[in-house]
């Protein structure tokens, strides 16, 4: 659980400034978490390098440790796991404590949900307060046995090893709830079909095929066989794109002279925002990088360019779902009215993302509308200075620490330790690029 210590952190960012040069964000979280999962469900030994050590995702490699796989880390981005196959691991006698870490409490219901043992999942005050019947739900019509407070955690696992595949629509999009039946499908009788309303990340999809696993690619659907083995492999995680996404907006703002982010994943289940900000007038150019790599990567080239409101397209919007808190600065400094519609999914992250950005913009100075699904913002006037409430939300944290570049006055945002679980190094990396930000 969050401590009064990690409430009172906070980021202090001075008004104004230009940013320039080359920059590597870390590590993609999406990735480095599946890599680490489908590691331990492998046979033999899996080396990933470029991997995130972020909070969210040492949670899922203690996990697995507690698990029973061995796992090595000859470099803070290099690790080691030596898998001995889904049938080798063992349950804990102690809860999983997914800290902070959504995806991976997700994920692992569906990599628990076949095993022969129990298994109980917590997390830190935030993630409690998160729903997980919508993973829960489908699971147990495979034959799962699985219980949640009031749809949150703490989430019981009652291993079933006897699952049998089945064929769900997603009433949401939601890669989560696609990746977790996709993992419970490995252990499962028969076939698991997944059907998407809209498209959304496919990193476990091309994932597991690295691992040797046959998933089939049906128009909206995916599909897998269930009792496949998985191999070890190598995985090579790009820079993050959620990450990258800050700075491509911080480009966007202050980059007279230009901005580098070097090798960023640029799947395109994820680059919805790149979309979004070329509609408004962005200058940014993509560099791709040739070869045959699971994930596309690119060099993403930015630079500071004048924004135009838009209605931002709903197919759009589960393409970005992440990187909306970031977007939301890009409207509030473009020309003109911008609305997003069908985003309510960004009310059950780690905050309420929505009516977070919102109390937000308006302290800073910013017209907008709360909408049920979505948000208006009247942008073009800049920010002026404030105290700004995360909520412990590390993206809601780094993306006022950017709109400090077009703030008139200082700009302190409050409780921001979870910066850590996605993106190690922010306050450095913001500095070296010329960002006015310190860490109080």
């Amino acid at each position: 659980m969050s401590s009064a210590a990690d409430t009172r952190a906070r980021l202090r960012v001075a008004g104004g400034g230009s940013i320039s040069g080359e920059l590597t964000v870390p590590g993609d979280k999406s990735i480095s978490h599946r890599a680490l999962m489908l590691g331990g469900l492998a046979e033999g030994d899996t080396h990933i390098s470029g991997f995130l050590a972020g909070a969210d995702c040492l949670s899922t490699l203690r996990a697995l440790e507690a698990l029973g796989v061995r796992i090595e880390r000859p470099s803070p981005e290099q690790v080691v796991v030596h898998g001995r196959g889904a049938a080798a691991l063992s349950g804990s006698s102690a809860p999983l404590d997914m800290g902070n870490a959504g995806t991976a409490m997700r994920l692992f219901m569906g990599l628990l949900a076949p095993q022969p043992f129990d298994s109980v999942l917590i997390g830190d005050e935030s993630l409690m307060r998160r729903p997980m019947e919508r993973v829960a739900a489908p699971l147990r019509q495979m034959g799962a046995r699985i219980e949640t407070r009031e749809g949150r955690p703490p989430v019981h696992i009652r291993g079933t090893p006897s699952l049998h595949g089945i064929d769900f629509h997603l009433p949401v999009a939601s890669a989560q709830v696609k990746s977790a039946l996709l993992l419970a499908g490995l252990g499962a009788s028969g076939r698991t079909r997944v059907t998407e309303p809209a498209p959304t990340r496919d990193h476990t999809e091309r994932m597991l095929g690295a691992f040797g696993v046959t998933v089939q690619r049906d128009g909206a659907r995916v599909s897998l066989e269930g009792g496949q083995r998985l191999r070890g492999t190598s995985v090579h995680v790009p820079a993050d794109f959620s990450s990258a996404a800050f700075f491509i907006v911080a480009g966007l703002i202050a980059a007279q002279r230009g901005l580098l982010l070097r090798n960023v994943g640029v799947n395109p289940t994820r680059t919805g925002l790149l979309e979004m900000l070329k509609l408004m007038g962005a200058d940014i150019q993509l560099h791709p990088h040739a070869g045959e790599a699971v994930e596309p990567t690119a060099d993403i080239e930015v630079r500071k360019s004048r924004l135009r409101g838009i209605h931002v397209p709903r197919e759009l919007v589960p393409l970005a779902i992440d990187e909306f808190p970031i977007f939301f600065i890009a409207a509030a400094l473009a020309d003109g009215e911008t609305t997003v519609r069908g985003a309510e999914e960004l009310r059950v992250k780690e905050s309420d993302r929505l009516a977070a950005m919102a109390e937000g913009l308006t302290t800073l100075g910013v017209d907008n509308h709360l909408l049920d699904d979505g948000l208006w913002i009247r942008g073009g006037s800049g920010f002026g200075g404030g105290t700004i409430e995360s909520h412990g939300d590390h993206r809601i944290a780094m993306a006022f620490a950017i709109a400090g570049l077009a703030a008139r006055a200082p700009i302190e945002i409050r409780d921001v330790a979870n910066v850590a679980t996605s993106f190690p190094g922010f306050v450095e990396l913001a500095r070296a690029a010329g960002l006015g930000l310190e860490a109080l």
